[in-house]
């Protein structure tokens, strides 16, 4: 809702305070980041470059890179600073993360994922007419959406999962990780895509052999019938539980359903624990007292 830089250093800093109480728990922290509206403002402005300029227009996997180094910076920086305040010195550094799809994955077909910001009906149809393929994102206004196929491997998993075993904090797969394909010829190639921040990092703790898997999301809890007079809010669920509640229909795409999706992959891959809450109780939800947990089961 703040896209400019002031908003964006002030949320580094909220979530770095607690990342860093983390830390100074004992546990070895990796970090990934979203990137969905730094994408979209990449994006237009590429866009207003190419009409006015003559400027090319820029890839979406070079976009994913782009925030990968300025984000990870941004968290760098926030990062270590708020550790050296609580009196500890550690390193903390961002990979350049890329994540192999499928060339052939159907969502190169369907474009679903949201990127940017949100706009009226009125305005996501005029720039429909500039090629824009857009949607309405979980009623909260319309926004631009670019394909998102699924991840199926982390390219950097093997430096990354040392340096977290080095006490590193390492901040990787950013806005869900560059999405790439081998072609033909077996090389590497960027795609234009953007992958699902939540199920990156599953798949990112998945390989890591993670002990918890914590999304930090805008809510304490998770609800079942979000803002409806009977809502309920889910402290411990079990695995199967939270199939049938995905099932159901109880969570918006685009906002809740992923990273409920994200927590059950975890879980169905051999994970044993994930933890849902927003950033101020990330601490409080590791120490089980608020947060939604998914467990086996």
């Amino acid at each position: 809702k703040q896209p400019d830089i002031a908003r964006q250093w002030e949320a580094v800093h909220q979530t770095a305070a607690r990342i860093a109480e983390i830390v100074a728990a004992g546990y070895r922290v990796i970090v990934t980041h979203g990137n969905g509206p730094q994408v979209g403002y990449i994006l237009q402005r590429a866009e207003i470059a190419r009409k006015t300029s003559n400027i090319h227009d820029v890839p979406l996997d070079l976009i994913v890179a782009d925030t990968q180094g300025s984000i990870g910076y941004m968290l760098q920086q926030g990062i270590d600073n708020a550790l050296r305040r609580l009196g500890i010195a550690r390193t903390v550094i961002s990979i350049v993360t890329q994540v192999r799809v499928n060339p052939d994955d159907p969502a190169f077909q369907h474009p679903t994922k949201p990127v940017g910001g949100f706009m009226t009906e009125a305005e996501a149809r005029l720039m429909e007419t500039e090629g824009w393929q857009v949607m309405e994102d979980a009623g909260r206004g319309w926004r631009r959406v670019v394909a998102s196929p699924k991840p199926e491997t982390i390219h950097e998993i093997n430096p990354i999962h040392d340096l977290m075993m080095r006490d590193y904090v390492v901040i990787a797969s950013g806005g869900g990780g560059i999405p790439v394909i081998r072609d033909a010829h077996g090389n590497l190639q960027g795609v234009a895509a953007v992958i699902d921040k939540d199920l990156a990092s599953s798949l990112l703790a998945e390989q890591v052999r993670a002990d918890i898997f914590l999304i930090s999301t805008g809510v304490e809890t998770v609800y079942l019938n979000y803002n409806k007079r009977d809502q309920r809010a889910l402290s411990s669920i079990t695995l199967s539980e939270a199939r049938s509640y995905i099932e159901q229909g109880h969570f918006a795409k685009g906002s809740m359903l992923p990273k409920m999706q994200a927590g059950v992959q975890f879980l169905q891959h051999g994970g044993p624990l994930a933890i849902i809450t927003n950033p101020d109780n990330l601490m409080r939800a590791l120490n089980g007292e608020t947060g939604t947990r998914i467990i086996p089961g």
